[in-house]
């Protein structure tokens, strides 16, 4: 057999021998490359990196890259992830990608000289890591070894992500390079999709567009849909002339003129003036208003507003005043709760806590948090619906409690925020555009005194209502869970600013500094998270809807013609008959009232309910008749507070914990089911349009042709089982997320349970 080196041809020899067919040549390895958005570079990899999938074995890991990039962290494999029997995709994200701004904390182990650190930004790392742990903001944990590896590559790469994670000011986020990008480059859009285009893609069966509230335009939309004739659309802030952290234009009494408004705004916090959130159809309006902190000039100025507000009632009916700071949980408080709910629901061993594990929920004081809001907004709701009052929620910056309270009161009153575009809108009117701090709640920038879950106790409230009136909200708990993962995706210009003002200004100074022509814009324009076209096919987006959602009419066809059917409030199913007095009216039964350990029923009793005893006795009969009747799925809903009924948000909090996985279990099995009776319905409909269609109704073939759910039946009458990926935690999957028994003897624990660093100080003086 001939080498396969080529000989030098000789006296002996003068033709060149060929080489042996029956060589095979090595195979080629293949290149491992991560996907990049515009605007995305990989600063530092390291090749031969085991990614740990079990707790218990490594016969599971994957080996593959450990890439990190100024957007993510990305391992990238060629082997199929064990175990794993369903994958939901996102766009933007690979299987096992995690962005920079979910990152909580990353630990490196050396496991020989036994040692471990929190690596900061711009650390030193005085060892060669064998081991690294990333702890995520959504209760993730992923860990990867560098057995394999280099060591000094994998020095490198733990370096680059503690860098890069935890940027030192806002430009560093990796949205404005990406829009700087695309404004270079326009032919770089992901999915064609324009930075901060609106809110397209919604997934909503209408179509509808989501209204940023940005323009004057928007707001005066707002007021007409909900008949607030007395008040208007003010311009004064125009420029942010008056006010850094209020929008350019929001809505004021129409008897308050623009001077009076400049004048009074410097006696607000923050120059904050009081802003119309909604108006009921009695005429009673939820204003938001910051404290006064001229106290010369406070009693003046706060009858001046009050009078404004009186005179645009049709009744001129009073004006009631809500204090939240002394009504709720501030935001300290309920920080330190969510981190006992995630030391929890992450670190603590099933078989330590699990005879113990209920009344360790209950000491994280998580859901009394949830249960003390929703119970003050149901109150507020009736002062509004049965008073006929117009209510006033103060805080002293009007930027935090009231951004929850707000959109609650909303939710319970109003069926258009049940819808998938009405709740869009109105995370954009009470959060956005009203200066809620996403990037210091949200801690963007890794500045933990400022850190609170704000917008995560609002999602979770939000769950609660879906969760006992499931036929009443057009989302499912799906699309409230991926909200809040949104929230941790550094692309959105939705979730990464402060105020308004603070993307104008920060974007003006990046467009400067890169050259980008602005023209007429107001600063660059980032991706907007309604946009969800940029992080899931149609397909996916369908799990958005929730199946048992009864609109306010649904099509039929009767004799060939396209009908409306109305339901009646007979067709609405009530289930509190025969139920106990103490469930029925969870918000006013005497079990509520009763002093218990960790309550905050006493603490935070509204000033109203020590008000007269007849005014006291008229709330708890309004709530009694209340929850005597059928609910009104398209009127307002209140939330049941009993023990029982406030739950915890399994989806969310134990998506990531394979332990509490419950195979063909869980909430989606009946999601499942319903999906598939909801299709056969469409199908039959499909079916009577094809034996009783007229010209009338041939512009509806192509809308009733598709099936609006995630799940399709086969067929009519389809008796095929559930599919063999279903699970508690679909559509996420906790394989490769590790969790409990793999992080004992971690830093996370002295961390959640309240250091602000979670390695020990004698582990650092051991570093060495």
């Amino acid at each position: 057999m001939f080498s396969l080196k080529q000989p030098k041809p000789t006296f002996k020899s003068y033709l060149l021998p060929q080489a042996d067919d029956n060589i095979v040549s090595e195979p080629r390895i293949k290149k491992l490359e991560p996907v990049l958005l515009p605007g995305e570079i990989v600063v530092n990899e390291v090749n031969f990196v085991r990614k740990c999938i079990a707790t218990d074995t490594s016969q599971y890991d994957l080996w593959g890259k450990l890439v990190c990039t100024n957007f993510k962290i990305s391992f990238i494999t060629d082997d199929l992830m064990p175990l794993q029997k369903f994958h939901y995709k996102n766009l933007l994200l690979g299987e096992h990608d995690v962005p920079l701004t979910c990152i909580e904390q990353i630990v490196t182990v050396n496991d020989t000289k036994r040692k471990q650190k929190v690596l900061g930004p711009n650390q030193k790392l005085k060892f060669n890591p064998t081991e690294l742990i990333i702890y995520c903001k959504d209760f993730r944990i992923v860990r990867f070894r560098f057995d394999e590896a280099g060591p000094e590559s994998a020095k490198k790469v733990c370096l680059a992500i503690a860098h890069y994670s935890q940027p030192t000011d806002l430009q560093l986020l990796f949205a404005f390079e990406y829009v700087g990008e695309i404004y270079h480059n326009p032919a770089k859009k992901v999915n064609g999709i324009d930075p901060g285009g609106g809110g397209g893609g919604s997934g909503s069966a209408s179509g509808q567009q989501t209204p940023l509230f940005e323009t004057y335009s928007d707001w005066d939309r707002e007021i007409k849909r909900t008949g607030a004739s007395e008040w208007r659309v003010c311009s004064v802030n125009e420029g942010y002339m008056i006010s850094t952290c209020l929008p350019e234009y929001f809505v004021v009494p129409s008897s308050l003129a623009d001077q009076d408004l400049k004048l009074y705004s410097y006696s607000f916090i923050g120059r904050r003036m009081p802003l119309w959130s909604w108006n009921h159809p009695n005429g009673s309006a939820l204003v938001r208003m910051a404290n006064i902190k001229d106290v010369l000039q406070q009693r003046r100025i706060d009858q001046r507003i009050c009078n404004a507000i009186t005179r645009s009632h049709p009744l001129r009916s009073d004006v009631y005043k809500s204090d939240l700071d002394k009504c709720l949980p501030n935001i300290q408080e309920i920080q330190a709760a969510h981190n006992k709910l995630k030391q929890l629901c992450v670190n603590e061993p099933f078989d330590e806590t699990e005879e113990k594990w209920l009344s360790s929920l209950e000491n994280t004081r998580w859901l009394e948090y949830v249960r003390a809001f929703l119970k003050h907004s149901a109150e507020l709701v009736y002062m509004m619906e049965c008073k006929h009052v117009s209510v006033v929620l103060q805080e002293e910056e009007g930027r935090d409690l009231s951004c929850l309270a707000a959109s609650l009161i909303q939710v319970m009153l109003d069926p258009y925020f049940r819808t998938i575009v009405g709740f869009q809108s109105l995370i954009q009117k009470e959060w956005v555009m009203a200066g809620y701090q996403f990037l210091d709640r949200c801690n963007h920038l890794k500045r933990s005194d400022k850190e609170s879950p704000l917008f995560l106790m609002f999602l979770d409230c939000v769950w609660q209502l879906l969760e006992q009136y499931p036929a009443a909200f057009e989302f499912s708990e799906v699309y409230l869970t991926i909200l809040y993962d949104s929230a941790r995706i550094s692309l959105f210009g939705t979730f990464l600013f402060n105020c308004p003002h603070q993307r104008v200004k920060e974007s003006t100074e990046f467009a400067i500094s890169k050259n980008i022509q602005l023209g007429d814009e107001k600063g660059l324009r980032f991706p907007c998270v309604w946009d969800w076209s940029l992080q899931f096919t149609s397909r996916d987006r369908l799990l958005f809807h929730n199946p048992l959602y009864i609109g306010k009419s649904t099509p039929s066809v009767h004799n060939g013609a396209h009908r409306t059917f109305k339901r009646s409030k007979k067709n609405y199913s009530s289930t509190l008959r025969g139920m106990p007095p103490a469930l029925k009216n969870g918000i006013i039964s005497e079990q509520e009232f009763l002093p218990r350990r960790n309550s905050l029923i006493l603490k935070l009793k509204p000033d109203f309910l020590q008000a007269a005893e007849g005014q006291s006795h008229s709330m708890e009969q309004y709530f009694r008749d209340w929850f005597a009747k059928p609910v009104d799925l398209h009127g307002v809903i209140l939330p049941h507070l009993s023990g029982t009924q406030i739950k915890l948000w399994k989806l969310c909090y134990f998506r990531w914990v394979p332990e509490a996985q419950i195979n063909h279990g869980g909430s989606i099995t009946a999601f499942h089911r319903v999906s598939l009776l909801a299709d056969e319905v469409d199908m039959l409909n499909r079916s009577l349009r094809q034996y009783k269609s007229n010209s009338s109704l041939q512009g509806h073939c192509s809308e009733l042709d598709q099936s609006r759910m995630y799940f399709r039946a086969n067929g009519l009458n389809d008796t095929s089982g559930a599919p063999d990926f279903l699970s508690s935690s679909f559509p996420f999957s906790p394989v490769g997320n590790l969790c409990r028994r793999s992080i004992l003897g971690t830093p996370l624990s002295k961390f959640l349970s309240g250091a602000k660093i979670w390695l020990s100080t004698e582990t650092l003086a051991n570093e060495d």
